[in-house]
This record gives structure tokens, C-alpha cells and sequence, in this order.
């Protein structure tokens, strides 16, 4: 049985998240309080041809009851009851805006007596040691729905649900580095097509510009380096037993050298049958 224990920021998207896990075949439990996961999971295990994939949110909403997640973990690993963690994070910003415009209440609100913005960072204190134990994180900081969606498929639609899963992602340092990245490489060092009049308005999906920042030496090199490092480090952290890898490759606006780049490790990875997804967040920024 693959159990999820999917958790998480208030306003970062765990609704979308379990909506998107349940269109690709989970069933699904919301807001359950940690005490009940582990008897939950019994019930599941006794009934595994109905209950193959299952996924369960846990979160701030169960008040004082949410400080026996670690006790409930605890006990699965105790009993030999695989299990992932999935996270999902947002910047306070974000979250608040997103409050604000649903005109919902913070879980905390009421208990704390405090304001939105202390709330949010209060929680986030409060989760931060959930965060370093998951699986999987995802920022939703800059994503949509849709985006939402195509990335909880890319990390759960496999035959083997301890595959390694790795997704490249190309972004604008102005924008900000995305926050679940595990690896980033920087290449506002490479020769830029935006100051070419006709390359300007393209991306690097489209070939004039990927040819464009392909044709350089230090393209060729910087590139060279950066596939040798991930080909070398891919083992490894499967040995490790990571679930998730998160490639991040960042130019100045996320439009061109990055999209190329992260687009060519893509096929790169895909070529050479790693489970890879890709992501060029602000493509469209």
C-alpha cells in the first residue's frame, strides 16, 4: 500500500494537492488528527486491494492535536508501516494575500488571539521541523493550479512509488530561488540573448534562442560540468533513499539561457531513463 501524509502551510494548497491525488487514484482523508492515522492505516492495510494508494491531510486545523504528529510517525516506523510526507509551502506573502482574498479565518486566529501575519509566522515556526523530515515539498509560491496538478502527477504516477523523482526547473533570480530547491546553478555568467533585438521577445524553448546560448564555449563547458555533477550525484542520493531531487536552473529573468538549458537536462535526463518532470516557472512572468 503507498500511504501519503500529505501536511503542510495554511493557504499553500494542500486542497489542490488532494483534489490533484485523488483525480490520479488515491483515496483521500482530510483534516485527520494525527492520534487517528495510525488505527486509519490498519483499516487500509486489512483491505489493500481497495485501498492501494491512500493519502491523508493533517494539519494546523487539529489544534493541540497536531503536536502528536511525531508520536504518530513514531509508531509507524516502529511497526514497519512505509509511508511519504508531502509538504506544501508558500511564502507568507502569498499566504496572507490568499486569506485575505478568500476571507477565511487562520486556524490559529482564534486559540492565539494574535494577528494574520503573526499567525502565519507562528505556523510556520510550528511546522518547520515537519518540513525537514518530508518526502516531497512543493513551493507554490509561483504556481498554479494547473502546474499544481502536473506536478503531483509527475512525483505519484509511477510504478514504483521509491523512484527517485527529479524535477528541472528553470527560473528568474528576480523572481526569487525557488524554495524546494536542492540544487542550483546560476547561469547569468553565460552570454545573454535578450540584448539580441530579435531574440528578445522568444524563450528558450524556441530554437533561434536555444541555438543562440548553445553556440557558445563556455556554454558548451558550464554545461559539461553541470550534467557530469548530476549523472555522478543521481546514484547517490537514490542510495540515500531521497524521493525527490529539484534541479534549479536560474538566469536573470527565468526567459531564455535558463529554459534552454534546463530544457536540454530534461531530454538529457529523460534520454538516459530517469523519472523526470520539468518546470519553467517564470516563463510567462
Amino acid at each position: 500500500m503507498e500511504f501519503v501524509i500529505v501536511t503542510g502551510l495554511s493557504g499553500a494548497g494542500k486542497s489542490v494537492a488532494i483534489h490533484a491525488m485523488e483525480d490520479i487514484g488515491f483515496y483521500c482523508l482530510d483534516n485527520i488528527p494525527p492520534q487517528l492515522i495510525l488505527p486509519f492505516y490498519d483499516l487500509c492495510e486489512q483491505s489493500k486491494d481497495e485501498f492501494e494508494r491512500v493519502a491523508v491531510v493533517t494539519d494546523i486545523r487539529g489544534g493541540e492535536r497536531f503536536s502528536t504528529l511525531f508520536a504518530s510517525l513514531d509508531r509507524l516506523k516502529q511497526e514497519n508501516k512505509p509511508y511519504k510526507i508531502l509538504f506544501l509551502d508558500a511564502a507568507q506573502s502569498v499566504r496572507i494575500n490568499r486569506y485575505k482574498e478568500t476571507r477565511r479565518r487562520h486556524p490559529l486566529l482564534d486559540s492565539t488571539h494574535c494577528s494574520l501575519e503573526e499567525a502565519v509566522a507562528k505556523e510556520e515556526q510550528l511546522l518547520k521541523p515537519v518540513r525537514e523530515i518530508a518526502d516531497y515539498i512543493i513551493d507554490s509560491t509561483h504556481t498554479s493550479p494547473t502546474q499544481m496538478r502536473q506536478r503531483i502527477a509527475s512525483l505519484f504516477l509511477c510504478d514504483s512509488s521509491d523512484a527517485l523523482a527529479v524535477t528541472c526547473v528553470s527560473f528568474g533570480f528576480k523572481h526569487g530561488v525557488p524554495a524546494e530547491a536542492d540544487l542550483v546553478f546560476d547561469v547569468r555568467c553565460l552570454p545573454n540573448p535578450y540584448y539580441i533585438p530579435e531574440l528578445k521577445e522568444l524563450t528558450g524553448l524556441d530554437d533561434s534562442v536555444r541555438d543562440y546560448v548553445l553556440q557558445w564555449d563556455e556554454t558548451k563547458g558550464l554545461f559539461a560540468r553541470i550534467v557530469s555533477l548530476i549523472d555522478y550525484s543521481l546514484p547517490l542520493y537514490c542510495n540515500e533513499g531521497k524521493s525527490q531531487l529539484v534541479i534549479a536552473i536560474g538566469c536573470t529573468g527565468g526567459h531564455h539561457r535558463s529554459v534552454a538549458l534546463t530544457q536540454l537536462l530534461y531530454e538529457h535526463l529523460l534520454k538516459n531513463d530517469i523519472r523526470v518532470s520539468v518546470n519553467h516557472r517564470d516563463i510567462h512572468r
